[in-house]
């Protein structure tokens, strides 16, 4: 009897660890599945901004599809407050608000309006610089056609958390675009005495135009 009961012990302890090794790989696996490189983001990114701009619907439908693509893609609330520059830190909640909205309107308005004026651009991620936990550089390159030249396309990427990988800069010809943004908000402020209400209504005017 004692050896039957320890038999039956020991046949239900290598279930039970069994069961815990295959929770374990079960469990590392599904976390691992929802990760994605910064290099593989921002290939798949390009890919289904170009299958927008080759489909056969018109430019404003085009438009509200980048829109979407960018929303999910771009870290607009942290790249506004970048721009903003340490006159951020002036602001109170509800002028931080109101910023954010303007700001996310002004760019899919100014994101979107230029994409959409390519044809079908095929750009070709050709490596990554891992900075740090919070940050890699992808960089690609806009092919070449009879119309235009290659370009060099460099990409700012978010990934503190690896799950959810955000584009928070491009850099053309090592040109940052977040950079060339916040010193056109810094020009704004310095010419109206800092006055955030200036750059609010040029934000504004921008999205409703």
């Amino acid at each position: 009897m004692g050896r039957d009961r320890n038999s039956v012990i020991k046949t239900k302890l290598m279930k039970f660890r069994k069961f815990i090794l295959v929770l374990f790989f079960y469990t590392l696996t599904f976390t691992n599945s929802y990760s994605i490189e910064p290099d593989v983001f921002v290939q798949s990114t390009v890919n289904r901004a170009s299958n927008i701009l080759s489909k056969n619907i018109s430019k404003e439908d085009k438009i509200n599809e980048l829109k979407a693509i960018a929303k999910e893609t771009v870290d607009i609330r942290g790249v506004g407050f970048y721009s903003l520059g340490s006159v951020r830190k002036t602001l109170d909640e509800n002028q931080k608000i109101k910023y954010s909205e303007l700001f996310e309107s002004y760019f899919l308005k100014s994101f979107s309006s230029r994409l959409a004026e390519y044809t079908n651009p095929e750009i070709e991620v050709q490596g990554k610089d891992v900075l740090n936990k919070n940050y890699t550089i992808v960089n690609s390159l806009l092919i070449g056609t009879t119309d235009r030249p290659e370009v060099k396309i460099d990409w700012r990427i978010y990934t503190k958390n690896p799950n959810n990988p955000l584009i928070r800069d491009l850099i053309i010809e090592g040109l940052s675009l977040a950079r060339t943004q916040k010193e056109e908000f810094s020009s704004i402020l310095n010419s109206n005495d800092g006055d955030i209400n200036v750059l609010f209504k040029t934000l504004e005017e921008f999205s409703k135009n």
